[in-house]
């Protein structure tokens, strides 16, 4: 059976059952927890420094009342790295790399930003559809552009993630095709693109880095808004 360059971004399936809670669950075996004693070994303190600044940076143009879920975005953030990342080793799949699970992050966190705003600062949430000083005449339209510019946040979210990510793995894959292909009619240029595989690579792994921070990044700005 020929297989498409897309079959690897289809959801895995073993027996007819679904594998995709397996894929979102494993990630947190990985993690060390906390232990109640003093000292602590190295890989977690590596994780509760990098979790520390990334807090720290996340909440610094937040004020106190945003200060409230910085559990939820750091939970956010780690998992999406650890999806992200597992990704990329051999025999595995991304889970991120599906739409619908995008969506499924992104929908409800800008739902509850909204909604939070809509309860806090009704009259300041509704201003952002129409800007002060705005001629009668563009009311109307100004006022679809600003509520489709707002609904459509979601879907921006979702599909950068996903069109990143499966653009890079798309790009891998298709250049380790045509280094093995290349390597027994031309193996100076086979050689040659097997190191542009390497630095790919490494590049995708920056790309899985920081299309998470990005994800959080974006709902902390959204977050702002309604605060």
């Amino acid at each position: 059976m020929a297989l498409s360059f897309f079959d690897q971004f289809l959801s895995p399936v073993l027996f007819g059952i679904s594998l995709m809670t397996l894929s979102l669950t494993l990630p947190w075996v990985l993690f060390p927890t906390p232990s109640p004693r003093w000292l602590s070994n190295r890989l977690l303190t590596l994780q509760n420094w990098f979790i520390g600044r990334f807090v720290q940076q996340l909440l610094l143009p937040l004020n106190p009342a945003g200060h409230k879920w910085a559990l939820i975005f750091c939970s956010l953030m780690v998992f999406l790295i650890s999806l992200n990342s597992l990704g990329l080793l051999p025999y595995t799949f991304t889970p991120t790399t599906q739409l619908a699970l995008n969506m499924g992050f992104a929908v409800p966190f800008w739902l509850a930003t909204v909604l939070m705003g809509l309860r806090n600062q009704p009259n300041a949430a509704v201003a952002h559809i129409l800007p002060e000083a705005t001629p009668g005449l563009l009311v109307p339209v100004l006022i679809m552009i600003e509520t489709a510019s707002l609904f459509i946040r979601p879907l921006a979210l979702g599909v950068r993630l996903t069109a990143n990510l499966t653009a890079g793995h798309l790009l891998i894959q298709l250049i380790s095709t045509a280094a093995f292909v290349l390597l027994p009619m031309m193996p100076n240029v086979a050689i040659l693109t097997m190191m542009l595989l390497f630095l790919l690579s490494l590049l995708e792994v920056a790309v899985a880095l920081i299309q998470a921070y990005v994800f959080v990044l974006l709902l902390s700005l959204y977050l702002q808004e309604n605060i």
